[in-house]
């Protein structure tokens, strides 16, 4: 491992400063281990949405990369998560991906545990085990960070990890934008879709966080179709925003040359009151123009609200979907994807929101399948033995130069972050990689 970590170091130091990343990264099993350890264990990781579980007894079934997790609401409301596991034998408590229980029974020996975790029954438990067993040192072992923003759960193997609210840094300001504009704030609508794709982690992250430039090509078929625009810089308009840990985003503003869109996403009119009650002047500045946002939060929770019509720009309707890139290994991943909307959004206008985002980014949404090839494309790609070539005898290192000395930022940018007057950029996987390695040298 002290030789991977070498080789890594060498390659990252010497070539993220020029625009370029190792290809190696992305299927080597050494490579994975760490990530699990230094970069999912060590971080905040994305959980759910607290409007999952609503009432006392709810709880939902979750993943902590390799971590069965149980995601509740206690009978005080407060929000618990625990390991999905027995603390007898291990078996995993819950096997359905949500419901309500007043208890948590484990299926193997019947021990049962309250909403809080404590164990508070066994069968024949007085007859077995006597007072030999101090039951309170058997209770659910809880995660041991907890902390929420705007409903969105994250959660901590780190006990010493900074707060969440320093650890999303001026990432909020935007998070305030999506999440918190409306009186009520938003509301998971439905069950996350799950699927799984063969493709690493990373490209996930990469994508959703700053990679405008794809959209010319790999949603060709958009084009064709007329649902975006013929301009092949139309994805290009707005900025790129590096943020604070690893965090970044594009804020897209419409094409000069396409008809004009509706203010705040195409949202309704009888909402923009209280985007003006809850928003800076500065964000409303910021979402008034903006066509499509969409950035990531490290290491792999990636946020998109884009706006789609049935052709061109008519009917133009926005949606919000969370996106996390659940590690299967090196060259594997599940993508869990969860569909929000404002609790105050006229039901109408969500119900046709969903149907954009189930046809745009579902699972067999026409963009999502598009993406999902070229990222099978590029593991696939990168598992042989030229791509995996640490001596650099292949110059096997993949490309992020774009706009490394000839894009300044804009210092007119009203939002935090350093913004770059153009998306097509790569300043914030730069950013982003950076960051991975910071988290990979540590011990």
């Amino acid at each position: 491992m002290a030789d991977l970590e070498s080789d890594l170091s060498f390659q990252l130091h010497e070539n993220l400063s020029i625009g370029r990343v190792p290809q190696w990264i992305l299927t080597d099993p050494g490579i994975y281990e760490l990530e699990v350890q230094r970069v999912f264990a060590s971080n905040w990781y994305f959980l759910g949405h607290e409007s999952e579980i609503p009432n006392p007894g709810d709880y939902v079934s979750r993943w902590y990369v390799n971590d069965p997790v149980i995601v509740s609401r206690g009978n005080d409301r407060k929000i618990n998560a625990f390991l999905n596991s027995c603390t007898h034998r291990g078996t995993m408590l819950c096997s359905a991906d949500f419901g309500n229980k007043a208890n948590f029974i484990c299926p193997y020996h019947g021990w049962t545990y309250s909403l809080e975790g404590k164990l508070n029954g066994i069968i024949a438990g007085d007859k077995i085990y006597g007072t030999e067993m101090d039951r309170s040192e058997w209770k659910l072992r809880k995660l041991p960070r907890l902390e929420t923003y705007h409903g969105l759960i994250f959660a901590s193997l780190n006990e010493n990890v900074v707060p969440l609210d320093e650890y999303l840094g001026n990432l909020k300001w935007y998070f305030d934008i999506l999440l918190g504009r409306s009186d009520k704030k938003m509301q998971v609508k439905g069950v996350p879709f799950r699927w799984v794709v063969e493709a690493n982690w990373k490209i996930g992250s990469d994508n959703f966080g700053g990679d405008a430039y794809h959209t010319a090509m790999t949603h060709r078929s958009t084009v064709e179709l007329g649902i975006a625009p013929k301009d092949p810089m139309f994805a290009s308009y707005g900025h790129q925003v590096v943020l604070d840990n690893g965090h970044g985003l594009n804020v897209i503003t419409p094409s000069p040359v396409a008809p004009k869109v509706p203010p705040f996403q195409g949202l309704p009119e009888v909402m923009w009151p209280m985007f003006e009650r809850n928003l800076t002047e500065g964000q409303l500045e910021v979402f008034r123009n903006t066509a499509v946002i969409d950035g990531t939060c490290f290491p792999n929770l990636s946020f998109l609200s884009p706006m789609h019509g049935t052709g061109g720009h008519a009917h133009l309707t926005n949606f919000l979907t969370l996106r996390q890139w659940r590690p299967l290994g090196p060259g594997k991943m599940e993508i869990w994807s969860w569909f929000l909307a404002d609790v105050e959004a006229p039901e109408e206008f969500v119900q046709e929101s969903y149907k954009r985002y189930v046809n745009t980014f579902g699972p067999s949404g026409v963009l999502e399948q598009d993406d999902a090839e070229i990222w099978s494309r590029i593991t696939s790609a990168s598992k042989g033995l030229m791509a995996r070539d640490k001596t650099l005898s292949y110059n096997n290192v993949m490309n992020y130069v774009m706009g490394l000395d000839s894009v300044e930022p804009d210092p007119n940018w009203p939002g935090p972050g350093i913004a770059y007057p153009t998306c097509y950029l790569e300043a914030v996987q730069r950013a982003f990689y950076e960051k991975w390695h910071e988290c990979i040298a540590k011990d």
